[in-house]
């Protein structure tokens, strides 16, 4: 189950109302969720029900955009507001085929191809548990006919694009559990 929550909060805010998201979802699951709720962290910080294993989730939150994906199977969720195509970032972090890609386009459309592939990153590695830690330049992602096209197995991957391509909310589940 994903959420998506736009409206324009400040960064405290966000947190809270992105927990809010989740406890809606879980709430669907006959799970209840509050600050009581026991909570296990991995070693990098990726949090998870103690008293649920089964049930993955993972949030995100951006200027004017929440994001919440409740899952059976590990997953990750990110949300992004369009900003402008920044060379530095995709320099480290993207690879060869997609600073290619970014290349073969200019302006708006080059922003939102810098969005979308980045926030596929995104919620692979926040699927993953990793972090920053990832070296994010080895997830690759390209798209044909609309479809995402990429060469990480065991993950499916969706995105959307909303609000007339103001934000992309990119989300990853892996196959199986």
């Amino acid at each position: 189950m994903i959420m998506i929550s736009l409206m324009e909060l400040e960064r405290k805010a966000q947190h809270d109302h992105a927990h809010a998201l989740l406890r809606e979802c879980l709430k669907k699951r006959n799970i209840r969720y509050d600050e009581n709720t026991p909570v296990v962290k991995t070693k990098l910080g990726k949090p998870s029900l103690a008293e649920h294993p089964d049930v993955h989730f993972n949030l995100s939150h951006a200027n004017g955009i929440t994001a919440c994906v409740v899952s059976d199977s590990i997953c990750g969720i990110d949300c992004e507001g369009i900003r402008p195509y920044r060379e530095n970032v995709a320099r480290r972090a993207f690879s060869d085929s997609e600073r290619a890609l970014l290349e073969a386009v200019s302006g708006e459309e080059r922003d939102l191809l810098f969005v979308r592939l980045w926030t596929l990153k995104e919620a692979y590695v926040k699927a993953l548990g990793d972090g920053i830690s990832y070296p994010l330049d080895k997830a690759s992602f390209s798209f044909e006919d609309g479809e995402i096209v990429t060469d990480i197995e065991g993950y499916r991957f969706r995105q959307y694009v909303i609000r007339k391509g103001k934000f992309v909310v990119s989300v990853c589940e892996k196959y199986g559990g």
